[in-house]
């Protein structure tokens, strides 16, 4: 394996390019700073954590679908709108209560399609749609969806947390196939009963209430290695992974598979004295989890196997989001 090659891939794929406006749209916001006094966290994680008054807290996060995947298929975008969401919550050790949506569409058709695969989503994972917006005469087709979900205080997963000697775990559910509608997805959800897909996505809320990990993200558009850039940006740290402890399956290029966003899979950090128990509550929810790395002191995120060791993103010097803890 050409590890300088793989890195470069998977330093120049959208799913990583893509987040890089993120750093400028945040920035709007420096001079308003002083109104987010009950936002705990806020741009950078999965979801916002809004605090209100007592031991839970509110978390609160929204995601719409790429256009190029829902041209192709309106009722896939409806039904992934409901699934990224889900992982966003699911993320920080939160239970999802409920979305509302916001869809525009050019045809009847297409806002069936949309609304039916939404419809589909709440079947699946038991969260409802309570309300929404819709434009019924739009030249395009869009969806997005925000969701709220709560958390005890103490319990919440957080992204900018993870600390130098933590120690890295990757869990999918490997009971997947290739999306149909992009290479890059990996569909674990849509052909499965609700009763399986909600054992995994519940199996976060134990890992927080343990208090098993000391950070953590679901794995997004950016893939195994861009999500875990995005995690050592918020917590200003490296990291180094092991590429041949990394959880894969038999029948998809390994350079794909990095690049993949998965219907269920996470990426965490743990205590050294804790991993152990947090990949096993992982693989007692029906997922494959490996200890693939290590959190390191400094600014570089390095993949490495028996042959070779070499640097993906140095942050010091790049930025994937722009988005660091203070």
């Amino acid at each position: 394996m050409n590890l300088e090659k793989l890195a470069e891939g998977i330093k120049n794929f959208e799913g990583v390019t893509r987040k890089k406006q993120i750093e400028d749209i945040v920035s709007v916001f420096e001079a308003v700073r002083p109104e987010y006094k009950n936002a705990i966290v806020d741009f950078g994680d999965d979801a916002a954590v809004i605090d209100i008054g007592g031991d839970d807290v509110i978390l609160f996060a929204a995601d719409g679908i790429w256009g190029r995947i829902l041209d192709a298929s309106p009722w896939w975008a409806g039904y992934g709108a409901v699934v990224v969401n889900i992982n966003d919550i699911a993320a920080m050790g939160g239970k999802p209560l409920a979305m509302v949506d916001i869809a525009s569409s050019n045809s009847e058709k297409a806002c069936k399609e949309l609304m039916e695969g939404l419809a589909e989503g709440v079947r699946k994972f038991g969260v409802p749609v309570v309300g929404g917006h819709v434009h019924p005469d739009t030249d395009y087709n869009s969806i997005s969806v925000a969701i709220i979900g709560i958390v005890k205080k103490d319990c919440v997963i957080r992204s900018d947390t993870a600390r130098p000697g933590d120690l890295v775990i990757a869990a999918y559910d490997m009971d997947g196939k290739i999306g149909p509608n992009s290479p890059y997805s990996w569909d674990t959800t849509s052909f499965k009963d609700p009763a399986v897909i909600r054992k995994s996505y519940l199996v976060t809320q134990e890992i927080a209430k343990r208090k098993l990990a000391t950070a953590g993200k679901d794995i997004s558009n950016p893939g195994l290695i861009g999500t875990l850039g995005m995690l050592c940006e918020t917590s200003r740290v490296g990291a180094a992974v092991d590429l041949e402890k990394v959880p894969r399956p038999d029948n998809v290029d390994f350079e794909q598979w990095l690049k993949v966003h998965p219907g269920t899979g996470y990426v965490f950090t743990a205590d050294p004295e804790k991993a152990e128990e947090c990949r096993k509550v992982f693989e007692e929810a029906g997922l494959t989890a490996a200890i693939i790395g290590k959190i390191e002191a400094g600014s570089k995120l390095d993949i490495y196997d028996k042959t070779d060791r070499v640097t993906v993103f140095d942050l010091s010097k790049e930025s994937i989001t722009g988005i660091c803890s203070e």
